[in-house]
């Protein structure tokens, strides 16, 4: 609350198979909760004047502009509406972690749907192409640029791209029951945009133990496979709308350019209404208890960080037994948010 820790909760296993209890340093995927970390860099970069909204993503990135991509904006990447929700190519899970071959298939690739014309969840994609500009504007790949300019200024337990160094501390993911019928639904039809892109690319990623895996640990999925604590997520969103330890990450004007609705009403790839400004999640995709001028991100399985303006309240939940609901909504996340902002003054 306006940048002070008032609550900080742990607490189940970490490990079923060993017993292991959840500690004050337990780490774990964040999935989709990374689009929001992900969030913070690009605006950042937007208010330093080094990435422009309205600039063609192919300014930045030439070969991106291939099979009619020129006219793509950073805007409608960060807003999803770039129309390039399926990443296209023949990849392997190497060529995932290894980042340029994905790189490489997007900017070859034509869009799914007219850009511009309707938004649509770019689930793994939105990572790929905000990364890449991240990368082509700082010469740093994602993970270094958040491990620079996000977790070394505030002192926060967030990896994009984690060390083998934390495996040791890095809680073991439990797929949710429900991920064998998200599997079954996409299998159904498996050329639709839905299964396209919620199981891309090359039908290589479902919610199941691969993320456990060294390999998907250590890549950079800037859209998916962030490991954090719930205290560095909340202080993160803390710090968007407030300093902490004297150190603000978005100022006012940045985040009243961010949290513009550019995005609202039925997602073309989910099939559900999600609202989105530069890459947050607002209201009313965040949770009831978030605020209306609320920002934030949830992610698959339940995982949830948000800031609410008005109230200077920060939140942040993790967990390592997913639940699956779409949009990443979960009761869990929903009860202590709106516990917390009952608290709140």
């Amino acid at each position: 609350l306006d940048g002070r820790p008032v609550v900080d909760l742990w607490g189940g296993l970490a490990d079923r198979a060993t017993n292991h209890a959840w500690t004050r340093d337990t780490i774990v995927i964040i999935f989709s909760c990374t689009k929001g970390v992900t969030a913070v860099c690009a605006n950042q970069l937007i208010a330093a004047g080094r990435l422009a909204p309205d600039a063609p993503i192919a300014q930045y990135w030439p070969e991106f502009a291939a099979n009619g991509k020129a006219a793509i904006t950073v805007r409608m990447a960060l807003s999803h509406r770039a129309g390039l929700a399926a990443v296209d190519g023949d990849l392997t899970l190497d060529d995932i972690a290894a980042w340029d071959p994905v790189i490489d298939a997007i900017a070859a690739q034509a869009p799914n749907w007219e850009p511009g014309t309707a938004h649509g969840y770019h689930s793994r994609s939105f990572g790929w192409i905000v990364g890449e500009l991240i990368r082509r504007v700082t010469g740093e790949m994602p993970g270094t640029y958040v491990a620079s300019a996000l977790a070394a200024p505030l002192n926060l337990d967030l990896f994009l791209g984690t060390p083998a160094s934390e495996d040791h501390r890095i809680a073991t993911l439990y797929p949710a029951p429900e991920a064998a019928l998200l599997d079954e639904f996409a299998a159904a039809d498996p050329t639709s945009l839905f299964a396209r892109v919620m199981t891309g690319p090359s039908g290589l990623l479902h919610y199941d133990d691969e993320w456990n895996t060294r390999r998907l640990r250590g890549a950079q999925l800037p859209s998916s496979n962030g490991h954090a604590d719930a205290r560095s997520l909340a202080r993160l969103y803390a710090a968007c709308v407030t300093p902490v330890d004297g150190v603000r990450l978005l100022d006012d004007r940045a985040l009243d350019r961010a949290t513009e609705v550019l995005s609202h009403g039925k997602d073309v790839v989910l099939g559900q209404p999600l609202t989105f400004g530069l890459g947050f999640s607002l209201p009313p995709t965040l949770p009831p208890a978030a605020g209306p001028r609320s920002f934030g991100h949830a992610g698959a399985g339940g995982s949830l960080g948000y800031a609410d303006r008005d109230s200077g309240l920060a939140f942040g939940y993790v967990m390592n037994q997913m639940r699956l609901g779409m949009p990443d909504a979960d009761p869990r996340a929903e009860r202590l948010s709106a516990a917390a902002a009952a608290c709140a003054p």
